[in-house]
């Protein structure tokens, strides 16, 4: 039999409506897709397949029109081989055994080099060491054991004292709450808050303006009310870091004398980030429990601190709470800021950097893990570091001024004198 091949209207496949039923051209059983130049069932196809590679030649029995069903399609191999070839089916597109094989083992190698690249794209994605996750644990465990987030003990304190006399600085300060309550975000970036930052240097001009009349230093001198309490807080804020200190990886098999200087120079830079975990952006205040321990900025003016200190802290506070730092994220920052080897009094230069690098690394392996998308989060953190010392170095001078007055460094506990003491000396 001849098999001569006759044009067909039949659909190329890039040209098949997908939301139309596929239907075989030959028996009319639901076909599986195109298949040597048309739409075909399975069983069609290894017809067509076997008589062109057989080179049959079939004789119709009847008349040689006989219509081919799913049913029938077994009756008649001649009018179904002719109807084959009638729908476009060409033997062009059978393979040879020896084309069949090397499909297959094409077929093979795209699966093998699909499964390496996955291999190397796993292999290259970011993860934690065995030992990076154990020091993340420890410092996650550490933090907890030394920051009661329930502010228990705040009440064993000397109790707050906000009521006297309204001082300058107490009134600049509520001027500065005030602010932060018409806009959360008063010291963003954000154009918006532009009309807000210059009501803030307004304030900040008129403060350094007053700050310096004859009778501004009586006057603050006798209205620390806040002192003792706030000096009771930050002295148990201090023995927290020390014990989460101890706990980091590393940190005890310092020397003494590294483990005290470092101590004493980065307290206050830890006590400031472990307290970014009280901080509201609503009002700009730290809420610790109950509503006599939640601080606003007059509140701290009534301890001795100007907003020399404050502005920039509040500042400080509100860019690191919109970091929106995970836990393990925050307390790897701590480690870091107090293992840092530039410290005065330092000696083991080497060795402290050396673990200060290992959390490094171990902060950016989690970030890249855990943050693929924010390449600039780990800069932004660091960054935060610099702003700390730029504080500290604030501090600093507000807490000699004040220790250089004997009826307020008497309020101070001998922990607070020990470790500012021993620094701005």
């Amino acid at each position: 039999m001849e098999t001569t091949v006759v044009s067909t209207s039949t659909l190329a496949p890039d040209e098949f409506d997908r939301n139309v039923p596929r239907i075989c051209g030959v028996c009319g059983d639901k076909a599986s897709g195109f298949h040597f130049n048309a739409m075909t069932c399975e069983g069609c196809k290894g017809f067509f397949r076997r008589s062109m590679k057989r080179k049959a030649a079939f004789t119709c029995p009847f008349n040689g029109s006989c219509t081919i069903t799913k049913d029938n399609r077994r009756h008649c191999q001649a009018c179904r081989l002719k109807r084959c070839v009638d729908i476009g089916m060409m033997k062009e597109f059978i393979l040879t055994d020896e084309e069949v094989q090397r499909k297959k083992d094409l077929i093979q190698r795209r699966k093998d080099e699909e499964a390496m690249r996955e291999a190397e794209k796993e292999a290259r994605r970011p993860r934690l060491s065995d030992e990076q996750s154990h020091v993340i644990a420890t410092l996650v465990e550490a933090h907890h054991k030394t920051y009661d987030d329930s502010y228990s003990d705040f009440c064993r304190f000397r109790p707050p004292v906000r009521e006297g006399p309204v001082t300058r600085s107490a009134s600049r300060a509520a001027s500065l709450h005030s602010l932060s309550d018409a806009s959360s975000d008063s010291f963003s970036h954000s154009p918006e808050s532009v009309d807000t930052k210059m009501n803030f240097n307004n304030l900040l001009m008129m403060y350094h303006e007053q700050g310096s009349s004859p009778d501004s230093s009586e006057e603050e001198g006798s209205s620390f009310s806040m002192l003792p309490h706030l000096a009771d807080l930050v002295s148990y804020s201090i023995q927290k870091v020390i014990g989460f200190a101890k706990m980091i990886p590393g940190f005890r098999d310092l020397t003494a004398e590294d483990q005290i200087a470092l101590l004493k120079s980065s307290a206050i830079e830890v006590i400031m980030l472990r307290s970014n975990q009280s901080f509201n952006l609503e009002d700009m205040s730290w809420s610790c429990g109950g509503p006599d321990f939640k601080y606003q900025v007059s509140d701290v003016t009534k301890a001795g601190h100007t907003l020399e200190l404050l502005e920039p802290l509040v500042k400080f506070q509100v860019g690191l709470k919109k970091l929106n730092l995970q836990e393990e994220e925050h307390v790897m920052l701590m480690a870091i800021c107090l293992l840092s080897p530039d410290r005065p009094g330092v000696q083991d230069h080497a060795r402290i950097e050396a673990l200060q690098d290992h959390l490094s690394e171990t902060l950016q392996a989690y970030i890249q893990l855990h943050h693929p998308g924010e390449r600039l989060l780990y800069a932004r953190m660091i960054q935060k570091l610099a702003d700390l010392r730029s504080l500290n170095e604030e501090h600093s001078k507000q807490y000699r001024s004040l220790s250089f007055q004997p009826e307020h460094s008497m309020q101070l506990t001998p922990l607070v004198l020990e470790v500012f003491g021993s620094e701005v000396s």
